[in-house]
């Protein structure tokens, strides 16, 4: 509990290296020493793969980065039996757990396992996860520490964060007519893009699209402005055929017939899956029943660092604690559901059959 409050108070977010580095650091003291440590560094953001001997059977994997909030939620508070903080479910809590069972159970089990700490996954996790998978970093199954209320997701989105850009002819605004206006050829295109995925009126399985932003550099408003941008958040299930598997300039092609503006897409997430049928599922929602939890398979909306692995065929799942709110006012996380979370990854780790040499 202490080293969870303390990793609560660090404001480990994005625009503090500091910070990030701090909470790198506190977890690694946690896990001590008399393991393998590899230190990456991808864009000024630290990342760590702790390991026995040997390429990895299971990597359980856990992001130390939060996402900006008040003042007063890095000051964690214990109500009952819930503690409430910046990160409490998103996912520091899991990331203690995550490396006290790695440092209890990993000198005791019979193959390489490896702990994964990265400091970007709020920010597309391509300087952590995607910068260690990029140097090599595999397993055979991986564990990512999300919040699931000890279900195992197989199965999450993939995102893209586009900007649509338009531009016109400026005029005085008292004459219009002799002039083009960039921001109403945006605000139009994005009609059309919300006209092609509209957002479903309740939870539904298939693309949708959040604007995030509409600007222009103008400020005067007697004047007609001659360019506009839209900052566009795309979150697509594996099954849409015009965005899964796609390259960025064919998204951006996709994107261009039907807002009829420039599109240019600044990232793009892959969605993620993983084999439901896995040997390693089995047993991991078999260790989630053990403790009383019904160990159900989920599909996420968010996107994960798990697609990096996904991408690279190996199977990654999402499971965690129970909490709420995470990236919202009143952040939790469930403090009774900390100790059957550490027994069941325990029980998982050392049910899993030695290899054949």
């Amino acid at each position: 509990m202490d080293e969870l409050i303390d990793l609560i108070a660090i404001p480990s977010t994005a625009g503090r290296p500091d910070d990030l580095r701090r909470a790198l650091d506190l977890v690694l003291a946690l896990v001590g020493p008399g393991f393998d440590t590899r230190h990456f560094t991808s864009g000024g953001r630290p990342s760590a793969l702790i390991a026995t001997p040997g390429e990895p059977r299971i990597i359980l994997n856990a992001h130390l980065d939060v996402v900006p909030g008040t003042p007063e939620q890095f000051k964690p508070q214990v109500k009952g039996r819930l503690l409430y903080g910046r990160g409490a479910h998103d996912m520091k809590a899991a990331a203690v757990v995550m490396a006290s069972v790695f440092r209890d159970v990993a000198p005791t089990l019979p193959y390489p396992i490896a702990l994964q700490l990265v400091t970007d996954e709020e920010v597309g996790g391509f300087d952590g996860t995607g910068h260690q998978v990029a140097q090599g970093v595999r397993a055979g199954f991986v564990v990512i520490g999300e919040q699931s209320a000890l279900e195992i997701v197989t199965e999450s989105k993939g995102i893209i964060r586009a900007r649509l850009s338009a531009t016109g002819r400026t005029a005085h605004a008292a004459y219009p007519w002799l002039g083009t206006n960039a921001l109403t050829t945006i605000t139009a295109a994005v009609t059309r893009l919300l006209s092609r995925y509209p957002v479903p009126a309740t939870e539904e399985w298939t693309t949708t699209v959040n604007v995030a932003r509409v600007d222009t550099p103008n400020t005067a408003a007697n004047v007609v402005p001659d360019t506009a941008s839209a900052l566009i958040d795309i979150r697509f299930p594996p099954s849409d055929p015009d965005l899964a598997g796609r390259s960025p300039a064919e998204i951006e092609t996709h994107l261009h017939t039907i807002t009829g503006v420039d599109v240019t897409v600044e990232s793009l997430g892959a969605p993620h899956w993983a084999d439901p049928a896995a040997p390693e599922v089995a047993l991991l929602r078999d260790a989630a029943r053990s403790v009383g939890y019904q160990g159900g398979l989920l599909r996420k909306h968010g996107s994960a660092d798990g697609r990096f692995y996904s991408a690279q065929g190996v199977n990654a799942v999402i499971f965690g604690p129970a909490g709420h709110g995470q990236h919202g006012p009143d952040e939790y996380i469930d403090l009774d559901s900390l100790p059957p979370y550490r027994e069941a990854l325990t029980t998982f780790l050392r049910s899993l059959p030695v290899p054949t040499p």
